[in-house]
């Protein structure tokens, strides 16, 4: 009887060849995106084949990215894979945090209202203003000299 337990729990976790299921969330921030994969496992977190030390250098990224999985008390509990693309650090952090959210949820859909309480599944809306023809840039005018 627990050999079948065991083999139960084995195969929610892992699919064909004992490879793991993975739930996609895909994020965006300004000009980046991520897909994001989660799985059940130990904790690990992997953003571009680096570890996330190695790629998020700043310490208010790291701790922005545990964000998600403290409100839905899976830390340690689920592996996050992240291929970022696009934007600088703050973006590709931003994203990721959405995507990470984005697929707690649709793992869980217990976790979803608890996660859109703590607003991690709003899209930040907020983009780079165009350039207009006429001025330097989105709303500086070139200088005006009278004489």
């Amino acid at each position: 009887m627990a050999d079948t337990e065991t083999t139960a729990s084995a195969t929610e976790t892992t699919g064909p060849q004992g490879k793991p299921n993975y739930i996609w969330g895909t994020g965006r921030r300004k000009t980046s995106v991520a897909r994001v994969r989660v799985a059940a496992g130990s904790g690990k977190i992997t953003i571009n084949g680096r570890e996330l030390n190695d790629y998020f250098t700043s310490e208010r990224d790291r701790k922005a990215l545990f964000g998600p999985f403290e409100v839905t008390g899976t830390a340690g509990k689920m592996d996050l894979i992240a291929n970022c693309t696009g934007g600088g650090s703050v973006g590709q952090a931003g994203a990721v945090i959405l995507g990470l959210a984005r697929a707690l949820s649709k793992s869980d859909k217990t976790m979803e209202l608890a996660l859109r309480k703590a607003n991690y599944l709003t899209r930040d809306p907020r983009m780079k203003e165009r350039k207009k023809y006429g001025q330097r840039g989105a709303r500086r005018k070139f200088q005006f000299s009278k004489r």
